[in-house]
């Protein structure tokens, strides 16, 4: 995405993982950004109560990823979760419930530039989500089968919710 390092140059990014690996790719992809770490529950919440962020990354296992989206969006911060053992339907789905700005399987990693860029692009957590939902559907069918939405009247409910909106006049 062309604009994405203008964009992304000097924000402030939060990111959560319990696996240094992990943290230090993120710090790559993001190393236009301004990056606070944390290994750790502890640390993540000192820095959510302690710092503004324009945008937060967490791990879902390893760093309890749900009780952090609550406060992170309890502050106003666009949350992604990034996850590889909890990329599971009932992680997305609770990740909506709780408010987070995108869900992303960690073999998707390299795409967090372009939806970081879409998030804090002015276009907000709705935008986010009807491409998110594209493309984690992709990653969902393959494990769960081409009906995994299907299966959840949330998940259907929630992709014509984002359908109405996005035919809304503007």
């Amino acid at each position: 995405m062309s604009n994405t390092p203008n964009l992304l140059q000097g924000k402030r990014i939060l990111i959560v993982d319990d696996e240094p690996d992990v943290l230090d790719v993120l710090e790559e992809i993001l190393r236009l950004c301004h990056v606070d770490r944390a290994a750790d529950f502890a640390t993540a919440e000192r820095l959510l109560n302690g710092e503004v962020y324009d945008a937060v990354i967490l791990d879902i296992q390893g760093v309890d990823g749900f009780k952090l989206l609550r406060q992170s969006v309890a502050k106003d911060f666009p949350t992604v979760m990034l996850t590889a053992h909890a990329a599971t339907p009932e992680s997305l789905k609770k990740s909506i419930e709780l408010g987070a700005a995108g869900f992303l399987p960690k073999e998707s990693m390299p795409e967090l530039e372009e939806i970081l860029s879409a998030i804090l692009s002015g276009g907000g957590v709705r935008f986010w989500w009807m491409k998110s939902f594209e493309r984690t559907n992709s990653f969902f069918e393959k494990r769960y089968g081409s009906d995994w939405r299907e299966k959840d009247a949330f998940f259907k409910a929630f992709q014509e919710s984002l359908r109405q909106e996005e035919n809304q006049p503007k």
